[in-house]
């Protein structure tokens, strides 16, 4: 199976919060938008947390195959969705219909309820983390 890695679910993993994915979970085929690290880093830095989990961040981010938000992404998150949506989520949901135009069916991880019930309305399979 193809996990489409949301970025909650990479930070509860980095900074060990209550949720965070099982150790077999990191051992899956793992996608993401490009889009995934800079949430992360401006997260990190956020909570001014950089000297100690940027390293970790990385590694964890090398785990995973990154989409470039390509002009077809960017395209294709301009369209209506089936519910309303924030910008970033649009952008993960737009490379996640592109991978599916790519013949895939990646199954999305993640904590975010809103992002999570707008992937299910699209059709979108969710991944246990």
């Amino acid at each position: 199976m193809i996990v489409y890695l949301d970025t909650s679910v990479l930070l509860a993993q980095l900074f060990a919060e209550d949720r965070s994915p099982p150790g077999a979970f990191w051992g899956q085929r793992l996608v993401a938008s490009r889009l995934l690290e800079y949430e992360v880093f401006n997260r990190i830095h956020a909570r001014g947390a950089g000297p100690s989990h940027a390293r970790q961040a990385r590694e964890l981010i090398a785990r995973v195959n990154l989409v470039e938000l390509s002009p077809r992404v960017l395209d294709r998150a301009l369209l209506p969705f089936e519910q309303a949506v924030r910008t970033l989520d649009a952008l993960h949901l737009a490379t996640l219909a592109f991978l599916r135009e790519q013949g895939l069916e990646p199954a999305l991880a993640t904590y975010d309820q809103r992002l999570a019930a707008a992937a299910a309305a699209q059709g979108f399979m969710l991944a246990d983390c």
